[in-house]
């Protein structure tokens, strides 16, 4: 699940670097930029970029002012520097014609990392667009910024314009207005499966002019507006509805998009005064979806994908049993859900609720319904069971969980070896009934340590070098995630649950057993997995309270290779551990081609021993 909060977007995973280049927002001042030699600097309204981007950076230069000044940005509580290839452009306005040099700098140190010159004319008369690419040396921290300079003595009229200045280290995938490399490769290694966005509380909008508006968010980035977000910053939207989808397709993943349903938190529309933004939502899905030669098909094209993406989920809302949306919800659902399914009856629509209350009495068959809920460790054990009886014509989607310290509303709080755990059993349970429970996805996925406004999350980083941190949470998620079986099979055991916790299921390759002792003692366990003999052991395990804090990991996986001559592992699961077994099928089916027969692997046998 994804949205744009604790600077996890701009600052992010997007791979811009420089902040506030757009002067996007309800009120951004001059944050992140500062003047360099003997100039004055000022938002200039009067000049705008483009018709979205409606000011500019006015760079006066003072009487008297010889030799190179400019302007710094200095990014997101710094700017990376890396020993790699950065990527840069800028627009400006004014008349001049001579060098520009682009520079990355050590803010405190004026150490200079990198200097590059280009040659560029501008012009009074309107903005001209430049580009270029430099190398860079790496600095050891975060205090860095990335300068512009000109020679003050070729500036004829006083002063020279520049509006959205971006910087761009390798992307991935080499995308263009692409992710960040080093964090999206972060994402990808837990090898997910579906994308939910683009939120969340930031799809609604503090007002319904301030949503998240789909055709703002595409074509060139000096087209797209941004906007204030409904987390008390000004989103680019640089990172916007294509690459969401260029994203979900480099990863594999599948789409899963959320569409505005007439609920913002500062009001709702219901009845003929929705019709417009259902109608606006059919726009987004021709455009998504759309031959070329339609009016939104032939938009996405000449955005560069000719060919439909692949969407067959849409989610109809954000929360509506929350903020007020529960009366409303159910006309408002049927509304949108009609409009969506006349016109393409193969995609899966998701009501953004399970409570009943909130929803048609008497909803369409092959919706999917989604379930948000953070909890304190043991509520969330106790949730373990939570879908067992849950109707199996009634799939259900867990857009968000996590195990969160709820006692407190502010703060900036780690996960922690405990709370992990108590995911893992929660994992287990939502495992157990994966023909019901269709989607789950942890939440929220990361964060700018800077800019920390809601935790924990999956893992996060800063400007630093090497500050990539995982959370204890986000090593469970890519045990569960990276060992996953296609059936789940049944397991004979001489125990009951809790505190251990257990699993198992198969592939085309091995047999898995994910298990979770959810206690303060060790607990040993037998695992009987007829006609195999080699397999591999991942644990994850630490004290109660042990956390991973910026660039301090402390707590991740260990991995070995086991063996057993009768299909008998055992495994020893400390306090609060979490353990995935993979045994190898290649085993088994050299036990089959051996007696000529057949070998049937339908069940396993666990045996726990408590101490």
């Amino acid at each position: 699940m994804f949205e744009d909060m604790d600077h996890s977007g701009d600052g992010g995973i997007h791979g811009q670097l420089l902040q506030n280049n757009g002067f996007q927002g309800d009120n951004p001042g001059l944050t992140a930029y500062k003047s360099i030699g003997n100039v004055t600097i000022a938002q200039d309204m009067d000049k705008p970029v483009s018709d979205a981007i409606h000011s500019s950076l006015q760079v006066s230069v003072v009487s008297g002012a010889t030799g190179s000044v400019g302007f710094a940005n200095t990014g997101y509580d710094g700017v990376p520097v890396m020993k790699t290839t950065y990527f840069c452009e800028f627009w400006m306005l004014g008349d001049y014609a001579g060098s520009i040099t682009l520079q990355l700098v050590g803010s405190s140190s004026g150490k200079v990392f990198a200097s590059h010159n280009l040659t560029v004319t501008s012009h009074s008369a309107n903005f001209t667009h430049h580009q270029t690419s430099f190398d860079s040396s790496a600095s050891s921290n975060a205090d860095n910024e990335w300068r512009l300079l000109f020679d003050s003595a070729l500036v004829s009229n006083g002063s020279l314009n520049f509006g959205l200045v971006q910087l761009f280290p390798p992307t991935y995938m080499n995308r263009s207005n692409g992710l960040r490399d080093d964090v999206a490769t972060f994402v990808d290694q837990i090898k997910p499966s579906f994308l939910r966005f683009p939120g969340g509380n930031n799809l609604e909008g503090l007002e319904i002019d301030s949503r998240w508006q789909w055709n703002l968010t595409i074509g060139p980035v000096v087209d797209r507006p941004g906007r204030e977000s409904d987390w008390f910053y000004p989103n680019t939207d640089a990172l916007g509805l294509d690459e969401y989808l260029w994203w979900c397709e480099d990863m594999n993943m599948e789409p899963v998009l959320a569409v505005w349903d007439g609920k913002s938190y500062g009001g709702i529309l219901n009845g003929t005064d929705l019709q417009p933004y259902v109608d606006d939502i059919m726009n987004e899905l021709e455009y998504l979806l759309g031959p070329t030669n339609s009016t939104y098909g032939s938009l996405r094209a000449q955005n560069g994908r000719t060919a439909p993406w692949s969407v067959n989920y849409i989610e109809i809302g954000n929360e509506d049993d929350l903020t007020g949306g529960c009366d409303t919800y159910p006309q408002r659902f049927t509304q949108i859900y009609d409009s969506i399914h006349g016109s393409y009856p193969n995609l899966t629509l998701i009501a953004s609720t399970i409570t009943n209350s909130c929803l048609p009495s008497d909803p369409p068959s092959g919706v999917i319904y989604d379930y948000h809920y953070y909890r304190e460790p043991d509520a969330l054990v106790e949730m373990f069971n939570l879908w067992d009886n849950q109707p199996r014509d009634k799939p259900v989607m867990v857009g968000e969980y996590g195990c969160r310290n709820t006692t407190a509303t502010d703060g900036t709080f780690w996960t922690s070896v405990l709370c992990s755990c108590s995911e893992a059993v929660h994992m287990i349970g939502l495992e157990r009934n994966s023909d019901v429970v269709q989607m789950a996805a942890y939440a929220p996925l990361l964060q700018h340590f800077g800019y920390t406004q809601w935790s924990p999350t999956m893992f996060g980083f800063d400007s630093s070098p090497d500050s990539l941190t995982p959370g204890t949470s986000y090593y469970v998620q890519e045990l569960f995630s990276t060992n996953r079986g296609s059936t789940i099979l049944p397991v004979d055991t001489t125990a009951d649950f809790g505190p251990l916790y257990w699993v198992a299921s198969k592939n085309d390759t091995a047999y898995i057993v994910k298990l979770a002792n959810y206690g303060a003692h060790e607990q040993t366990v037998h695992i009987n997995v007829p006609n195999t003999t080699t397999g591999v052991l991942q644990r994850f395990m630490g004290s109660e309270y042990a956390t991973n804090q910026p660039t301090k990991i402390k707590v991740k996986p260990h991995s070995k290779s086991v063996s057993s001559s009768g299909g008998n592992f055992t495994v020893h699961l400390e306090a609060w551990g979490v353990a995935v077994l993979s045994v190898s099928t290649t085993s088994a089916a050299a036990a089959l081609r051996a007696s000529g027969g057949v070998v049937v692997v339908a069940w396993l046998c666990v045996f726990v021993q408590l101490f």
